[in-house]
């Protein structure tokens, strides 16, 4: 209904994984990885990032202050962190995701379903919705996933039976090639957001670059980069950083129609009596005056 009510126009959903599931079997749940990648592919205004779940230890990080506290009695460990502030706080509780546990191995199942059955690497971005899916220290390991179906089958075999009744990724036999992980982690995003000066291998470009020693253990090969150049810079070498440098976080300003101003504004004062001009967050109050940067962008 959420897409439909886009009308085509430009639409980005996040961790799309965490609503990829259906009602099917005695357990109530089961993917639905199969038909929203369906639904992806016939709506070509809508990107998606996936939210990748991986069997790993990890923490869940909100600021739904109830959801975390009720929460910890499943940590594992039995630890916990909750901040309720004056306005709202955060929590965050350690978890595991197992492979023995029929939810999670349904999780991860529908996760990949989604970025196998999209058709087109450029509508679907890269993300294990880091920390709450898992770190992003396992990045490499998606990757890997991704790119070999033997992988996959051995991983599947050790899933809970019932689970494989539950989800098609047994039947997948796609395998993104390094180009194709290539277009969702690089080209893809840079696309989305209309940079027009990243993303590309061409001159004039910025030159943020990994360059990897093919072999055939691929997770060892994208843990450990043969050379990574930040700015054109290089910082890392056979997997080691050889020089540090302070990033940016980087914002566009995209053009907008200046009529949504007004309900803006009436929105904040209506929700919550104050004008809108309060969120504003003053260059002064930042660490650093070189924080953030503008990227030009066609959007």
């Amino acid at each position: 209904a959420t897409i439909d009510a886009a009308q085509g126009l430009p639409l980005h959903l996040a961790h799309v994984q965490f609503y990829a599931y259906g009602k099917e079997g005695k357990n109530g749940f089961s993917s639905a990885g199969a038909l929203f990648a369906e639904k992806i592919n016939a709506n070509k205004n809508v990107s998606v990032d996936v939210g990748q779940v991986m069997f790993s230890d990890t923490v869940t990080i909100s600021s739904d202050v109830l959801k975390q506290f009720n929460s910890l009695p499943g940590a594992i460990p039995k630890k916990g962190a909750i901040f309720d502030g004056d306005a709202n706080g955060g929590g965050i509780v350690p978890y595991v995701y197992k492979v023995s546990n029929y939810y999670n191995a349904i999780q991860w199942a529908a996760g990949l379903e989604l970025f196998l059955l999209i058709e087109n690497p450029e509508q679907v971005f890269f993300t294990t919705d880091h920390p709450n899916g898992g770190p992003f220290t396992t990045y490499p390991e998606l990757f890997a996933l991704l790119m070999s179906a033997d992988l996959r089958a051995q991983h599947l075999a050790r899933l809970p039976a019932e689970v494989l009744e539950h989800t098609t990724l047994p039947s997948i036999s796609r395998e993104y090639t390094l180009y194709e992980i290539a277009q969702m982690s690089r080209s893809g995003a840079a696309k989305l957001f209309g940079f027009v000066d990243r993303g590309r291998l061409s001159p004039g470009a910025v030159a943020d670059i990994a360059v990897y020693k093919p072999g055939r253990d691929v997770a060892g090969m994208f843990r450990r980069a043969a050379l990574v150049f930040k700015d054109g810079a290089l910082v890392v070498r056979d997997g080691q950083v050889s020089h540090y440098t302070r990033g940016k976080t980087l914002h566009i300003r995209p053009r907008y129609d200046g009529q949504i101003t007004k309900r803006l504004d009436s929105y904040y004062d209506e929700l919550y009596g104050l004008p809108r001009s309060i969120f504003d967050v003053p260059d002064a109050a930042l660490p650093h005056k070189d924080t953030f940067a503008e990227v030009p962008c066609r959007i």
